[in-house]
């Protein structure tokens, strides 16, 4: 409970050159895997939002299980805090709500990162340190009266801390508390989920600042905290037995690592009232219960684990490798960004081994030692006798396949690189299937890299993409009939943070299935594997976006019903686990923060090994059995390298989900679109791209002809991610795929309909008697002069001028509509009134599998206004399928990836004069149902929602104003109402000026008399600076327009652009990105 002597735990980071060396050292467990104590804290649990439920105490005699309920909990009356951090919160928590003097009460979600420190502990409510006062006085009844939490990271034992009692008493006094009954390695240590940081934004002197001062942000959602607990008796602290106290101050220790104090609670009366008889969920396993059941079943015959340990990583799931685009800590890096940040940031920190484990005897042999590099994704061979893993040598800064004996001799190299190669798995056919970063893009919804699927001969040799995915695919392993399980993320034309489940691909990357949850957002389905002895699988269920290093519930899949079929899934305890392998149906293999464990069917978890035992602060990773196994069936290879493209056969497109309404006959081809990977991105949102759209390019390849029996049969480019549009007899979009395909190159393959349910087979059993496959493979039919990648300024503004804006002008403005195509501080005026009028309909940012005619151009109200009947407008047919291919292939803003970090240029508006001259009646009486930015001025100019304020600095309008998430008809971001080509010619100027003065006086009345009102000019001049920042940083559509250099530096890398490019040399970013696209395709390769 309360150490006398210290138990430190050296936490310094030991730098030394990478070595192979197998050494091993004896491990003794405490048989529950905590230290033994007489009196103390046994046990404690807590429900799912992490209140606590029960604390079973060691008071001597027989343990007693107190009722979390009934605990008695505290206000914070006094603070005074250490700086820094000072508040965490569980994740997305809306801290303006948040009772920060009830922080510490029993609640787990929420606590006070360093709270002030001092020498010695003393008492009294004063100086630095965090005072509570009990809700009724704690009495000392003999044996534990006090419970602490702390939000502990790392392994060992929780922070030192001083606690006294907060009454001035002579013979009282305070102690100091050097370890925890309960700590990270303990059965009952608790992981929390990600945890928000706060800082107060002003220093805190008093009581008052804390509870009332403003906060700012320091890190969001930042993972790998646990929840560590000691009791305490309040003898330790001078008060008699019968005596109370009515609080406690708890300091952090001079010298030491702060405290972080979640919850301190005091134990009511033992009444049978108050105590529980059995504590709340599943039971804790006896000890060693569950390797005893391992050993004598599923691992008879092999006593040993293999596990990787390393840093573990703060971004998230799948930022754990390679550099980001830029060392910028926001979304957007301008070109004042300083040069010192144009070193490479790395997604992974320094630190990692490979170990072996023996589940009997405990001894650990550590196979692979590398302080400063990293080790992860171990796979054991069939044959058992060696271990393929990903390794980054220290010094090094990219992870390459190795391959070591099972003893650790005979490291050896089997890919090299400046790629990153990473979670491989042995093929029965003697290959290797691995992500890597080969394939060269970007997440297009953040700064880190992406992975795809990747195969190589058992040597390393002979590397080959086997998948196009513009996003992020991860852990590969083995299905006994040969086929890849796999998790695939994908978002076209849907929501970029939902859709991330599992698929399947055979080794040589033909026939690409989904697997299972495709239609059903809100997990990441990660480290599948088989369960043997059953046709089910175990997953990681990340909930919702993810959680770091592939943290989330252990969930079993049945997949017997098709892959929509949640109710076939089974969730394995309420805790949550990474890289679980399962033994059984009913016994698996997991890791966490705290190390190793067996984890049992109904959820019990059974420590096997805890990092901080023995030398190494790294977490486990991967664990998996060190034994041979069966190899898997051979699946025949479809792959032939001589051929560019392959063959999709679609036997009746009417067959399919979400189909109703559309009737035979009505479908008459389809447009062929392919999904174009980016070279870089430097923002969490689509912006400049789309406006609450696409985060993607889409290239568009043409058409091919669907049969009058919903058939078709054509030609593919090989390796290319395509998604098709169904179109009618004028060419107007039907149904959209909102997924993508991939062939091999001589791949033929095929699929039933529409977004038809996986367990469904054509209704003509015989593919023979399909109209299409009686003629020859249609080939994809391009449009004549369109341009591939379409652009808004150079394609469609033109075309718009023509016809359109003569009379949706700024001065004429009909309808409210303004197709002008002047740039605003973000895109142009037409495009933004595209998406705030509604004239265009895409996807969104939402999910898929929508009805039929709800997206692309049979929506678009724009193409109903381009066919004579609005005033005559009647549009070659040239200009009417360039804009239609636009709308159908994504309508973004611009047509290359080098408008990315780039070409933003808000107004800085003078706040105060616009609040005085137009609060009075623009401002906002709802609440805006966007993020809130707390203290900010919210307006309400026009009828349209939300109410936002002026937003200025771009990670703002990001994060706040969440243009990624803009809604069709919404309001416009404020800063679009001002023009930067003619900012005289801005609606934020011309909407109160007087009709008199030149003004629209759109405001009721005239706010401006004349221009040169002060007021008015203060705001004209703030939209003319923006204006001259535009004109000399340059837009992409702008002359003399040069790329973020960021964006230059990835063009670099992967040699599209020369490494001695001048600084001033002219780069076209459309031919620069056609160059990127061209590097990265499938060449077939000669006989």
């Amino acid at each position: 409970m309360i150490a006398r002597t210290p138990t430190l735990i050296d936490t310094r980071r030991r730098h030394a050159p990478w070595a192979a060396v197998a050494w091993t050292a004896i491990l003794c467990l405490p048989a529950v895997g905590g230290p033994a104590a007489a009196a103390g804290l046994k046990d404690f649990t807590a429900d799912a939002r992490l209140a606590v439920t029960s604390v079973t105490i060691n008071d001597g005699s027989k343990p007693k299980i107190f009722n979390g309920a009934r605990l008695v909990a505290g206000r914070i009356v006094h603070y005074e805090g250490g700086g820094g951090v000072s508040l965490a919160v569980r994740g997305k928590t809306d801290v303006s709500a948040l009772d920060r003097a009830g922080l510490l009460r029993n609640s787990l979600a929420s606590g006070l990162p360093n709270p002030g420190a001092a020498t010695a502990p003393g008492g009294g409510a004063s100086a630095p340190g965090v005072a509570v006062r009990f809700d009724s006085p704690v009495v000392n009844r003999g044996g534990p009266d006090l419970v602490v939490f702390e939000m502990h990271k790392g392994g060992g034992g929780g922070d030192w801390f001083h606690i006294a009692p907060i009454e001035a008493n002579p013979d009282w006094q305070g102690i100091t508390v050097k370890r925890y009954d309960i700590d990270a390695a303990h059965v009952a240590c608790l992981e929390l989920p990600g945890m928000d940081l706060y800082g107060h934004a002003a220093p805190l002197r008093d009581t008052q600042s804390f509870l009332e001062g403003g906060l700012r942000p320091h890190t969001q959602a930042e993972g790998g905290f646990q929840a560590v607990a000691t009791a305490i008796d309040l003898s330790e602290m001078g008060v008699k037995e019968g005596a109370s106290s009515s609080g406690v101050v708890l300091r952090s220790v001079s010298g030491q690592p702060a405290f972080d104090p979640l919850a301190v609670l005091g134990l009511p009366l033992p009444s049978e009232e108050n105590l529980l008889t059995r504590a709340p969920g599943p039971p804790r396993p006896k000890p060693f219960e569950l390797r005893d059941r391992a050993l004598g079943g599923p691992l008879a015959g092999c006593e040993e684990i293999i596990f990787a340990q390393r840093v573990p990583g703060t971004d998230h799931w799948y930022g754990n490798f390679g550099h980001y685009s830029d060392g910028h800590a926001g979304h957007y890096a301008p070109p004042s960004t300083p040069s010192s940040l144009d070193y490479f940031k790395y997604a992974f920190g320094d630190g990692g081994r490979l170990c072996r484990f023996n589940l009997r005897t405990r001894k650990l042999t550590v196979l692979l030692d590398d302080p400063q590099g990293g080790v992860r994704d171990p796979c054991v061979h069939y044959d058992g006798q060696k271990i393929l893993f990903s390794y980054r040598r220290g010094g090094t800064t990219a992870y390459h396949l190795y391959e070591i004996d099972a003893d650790g001799a005979n490291l050896r190299q089997l890919t090299d690189g400046p790629d990153n190669d990473i979670e491989p798995v042995y093929a029965p056919d003697g290959s290797i299937v691995f992500c890597s970063s080969r394939c060269r893009r970007y997440v297009p919804c953040w700064k880190t890299q992406v992975a795809t699927l990747y195969r190589c001969n058992a040597d390393g040799r002979e590397i080959r993409m086997i998948s196009n995915n513009a996003e992020q695919e991860n852990t590969p392993w083995m299905l006994p009939d040969g086929r890849v399980l796999y998790m695939r993320w994908e978002y076209v034309d849907r929501n970029q943070l939902l859709f991330h489940h599992l698929w399947t691909v055979n080794p040589d990357g033909s026939g690409v299935m989904v697997y299972f949850g495709n239609q059903y957002p809100g997990y990441v389905m990660i480290d599948a594997k088989p369960i043997p002895g059953s046709n089910k699988i175990v997953a990681s269920f990340s909930p919702g976006h993810g959680m770091a290093e592939h943290m989330g519930y252990v969930t079993i899949v049945d997949p017997r019903r098709g892959p929509d079929d949640m109710e076939m899934t089974r969730r394995v305890g309420a805790a949550t686990y990474r890289d679980p392998f399962p033994l059984a149906e009913d016994l698996f293999l997991v890791a966490n923060a705290k190390g190793v464990h067996f984890l049992s069917g109904d959820g019990r978890a059974e420590l096997i090994y805890g990092p901080d035992q023995v030398g190494a602060r790294w977490q486990c990773h991967e664990p998996r059995p060190l034994r041979a196994r069966r190899r898997e069936a051979i699946v025949p290879s479809r792959f032939g390298p001589q051929r560019p493209t392959g063959r999709l056969v679609l036997s009746d497109i009417y067959e399919g989900r979400n189909m109703a309404g559309v009737e035979r006959g009505e479908i008459k081809k389809l447009l062929v679109l392919e999904q174009l990977p980016k070279p870089a991105n430097f923002s969490g949102g689509s912006e400049p791209l789309t406006v609450g759209g696409s985060f993607t390019l889409q290239r568009v390849l043409g058409t091919v002809p669907v049969e009058a029996d919903g058939s078709a049969y054509f030609e593919a480019p090989a390796l290319r991610s395509l998604f098709f549009v169904a179109l009618d007899e004028n060419e107007m979009s039907v149904k959209r795929m909102q997924s993508f395909v991939t062939v091999q190159p001589g791949e033929t393959t095929s699929c039933v309909g529409c977004h038809e349910q996986r367990t469904r087979t054509p209704h003509l059993r015989d593919i023979r008697l399909l109209e299409a496959i009686k003629r020859p493979p249609s080939r994809i039919e391009a449009y004549a002069g369109l341009p591939d990648v379409l652009d808004f300024p150079r394609d469609i503004q033109p075309i718009l001028d023509r016809h359109c804006v003569g009379c949706h002008n700024h001065d004429r403005h009909e309808g409210g509509i303004n197709l002008s195509g002047d740039r605003t501080p973000y895109y142009s005026t037409a495009y933004w009134t595209m998406f705030s009028k509604s004239l265009v309909v895409d996807g969104r940012n939402l999910h898929g599998n929508r009805p039929p005619r709800t997206i692309g151009s049979s929506a678009s109200r724009l193409m109903a206004c381009l066919d004579k009947s609005h005033f005559g407008v009647d549009l070659p047919r040239s200009e009417r399928q360039t804009i239609r291919a636009w709308v159908d292939s994504g309508a973004t803003y611009s047509g290359t990836y080098a408008c990315l970090g780039s070409g933003m240029f808000p107004v800085d508006f003078p706040d105060e004069i616009v609040i005085n001259r137009c609060a009075g009646c623009h401002k906002a009486t709802k609440q805006s149902y966007r993020n809130v930015k707390k203290d900010a001025f919210y307006f309400q100019f026009g009828n349209q929602e939300p109410p936002q304020p002026l937003l200025e600095r771009i990670d703002d309008i990001i994060l706040i104003r969440h243009l990624a998430y803009f809604q069709l008809g919404e309001a416009p971001l404020y800063q679009a109402i001002c023009n930067l080509d003619r900012p005289a010619d801005s609606l934020f100027l011309r909407a109160p000026l007087a009709k008199s003065a030149g003004g629209l006086e759109l405001c009721g009345r005239a706010v401006f008399a004349s221009k040169e009102d002060a007021d008015y000019r203060a705001i004209l001049a703030r939209i003319e600076e923006a204006s001259r920042r535009m004109h000399a940083e340059k837009r992409f559509d702008m002359p003399g327009f040069r790329p973020n250099r960021y964006y230059i530096r990835q063009m670099q890398l992967f040699g599209v652009l020369p490494k001695d490019l001048a600084a001033d040399a002219p780069i076209d970013p459309y031919q620069t990105d056609q160059a990127y696209w061209q590097s990265i395709q499938f060449a077939p390769h000669p006989q």
